[in-house]
């Protein structure tokens, strides 16, 4: 298969509209601590993982100078993501590990924070500010079935760790090992998850991009998809790049749909996706239109994608609104308003028969 990414995405600045949407709602926060802060690290290591494979992150070290200050300022933004900026658990916070990893677009710091009375550890991750990146994260928590909990200011984005089994390793090692209702129900999930990524344009879903999450339901392990990884919104040129079925690494995926699951039920799925997706759109409204008008400001790709995307998406929807766009925000406005007008008599357009 024809290689869908061929280079790394630039960073984007933070526009005058995302800014004052991002302070209205509460995500814009001015943090103790920057990225560039945490580049000045002194010496790494690699980490391996129990099968002693290289994971591709790497722990850094710090100057002894430095390094009070930066543990304790991890500390106060974790005190941020998780009590509002309470202080009073400081004490018994401890900084067990800095990751730092230069594999992928947007080279992220991974901080491990443990609470020393129970030894119960979370993560969090610290990145250079992308508004690309802010808009996937914003669309995620309004189109998803997820919550999202980040900040970011001029040069820092901060994330909360989302919990899950990567994809690449489920579908090496758990996969195989899953029952047929199993398979049949991660099938139904994956084609949930591959209609959501191609209506809000979040791009190279690869397997270790996204997570799977077992979810104990009575006497049954059900799996939910959720994705970790948002550089990729709005940016590529090409449509397939926005549907996860066209990725190598999630063929067998795609193969156990085509197992699995009838036409009929891969288009009843997707209908009940885009339904669901309508509805929060309409219930979130008045931040997606301010979100929208934000991401039209200025460009957040070149115009060689914008013309591909526009074109390719036209071509297979035969929408006049998208050959007539003139930003990335253009595209997604006519995305989210065909799917709220529509949503009462969704047509199914096919994404797994061709």
């Amino acid at each position: 298969m024809e290689k869908l990414i061929s280079k790394k995405k630039p960073f984007y600045p933070i526009t005058n509209i995302l800014k004052k949407y991002l302070m209205d709602f509460n995500r814009w926060i001015d943090v103790p601590i920057s990225y560039e802060d945490l580049l000045r690290f002194q010496g790494s290591v690699n980490v391996y993982d129990d099968n002693d494979k290289d994971t591709l992150w790497t722990r850094v070290f710090y100057s002894d100078s430095e390094l009070k200050d930066i543990d304790f300022n991890l500390k106060k933004i974790y005190t941020i993501l998780h009590s509002d900026g309470n202080e009073s658990t400081i004490a018994y916070l401890n900084i067990d590990a800095i990751d730092y990893c230069t594999f992928g677009n947007s080279k992220p710091f991974r901080i491990k924070v443990r609470n020393i009375l129970n030894d119960n550890f979370t993560y969090f991750y610290i990145k250079k500010t992308d508004s690309s990146r802010v808009f996937g994260l914003e669309f995620e928590h309004m189109l998803s079935p997820y919550n999202l909990n980040f900040f970011v200011n001029e040069t820092t984005l901060v994330e909360e760790h989302i919990s899950g089994i990567p994809g690449d390793i489920f579908i090496k090692q758990m996969l195989p090992k899953c029952s047929e209702p199993q398979k049949s129900q991660i099938a139904k999930e994956y084609v949930k998850f591959n209609e959501r990524c191609m209506i809000r344009l979040l791009g190279d879903m690869r397997a270790y991009n996204y997570v799977i999450v077992p979810i104990h339901d009575f006497d049954q392990v059900i799996y939910r998809i959720r994705a970790i990884d948002f550089d990729q919104q709005s940016f590529e040129g090409r449509f397939s790049v926005y549907r996860p079925q066209f990725f190598k690494e999630n063929q067998p995926l795609i193969k156990m749909i085509q197992d699995k699951l009838t036409h009929d039920s891969i288009d009843q799925y997707k209908i009940e996706e885009r339904s669901i997706v309508a509805k929060r759109i309409i219930s979130n409204e008045n931040k997606i239109n301010r979100l929208l008008t934000s991401m039209k400001e200025k460009p957040i790709s070149n115009k060689k994608n914008l013309n591909k995307l526009k074109m390719e998406i036209f071509k297979f929807t035969k929408l006049e609104v998208f050959k007539n766009s003139n930003s990335m925000g253009d595209i997604m406005d006519a995305s989210l308003s065909f799917l709220k007008r529509n949503y009462e008599n969704i047509k199914p357009i096919s994404i797994l028969r061709n």
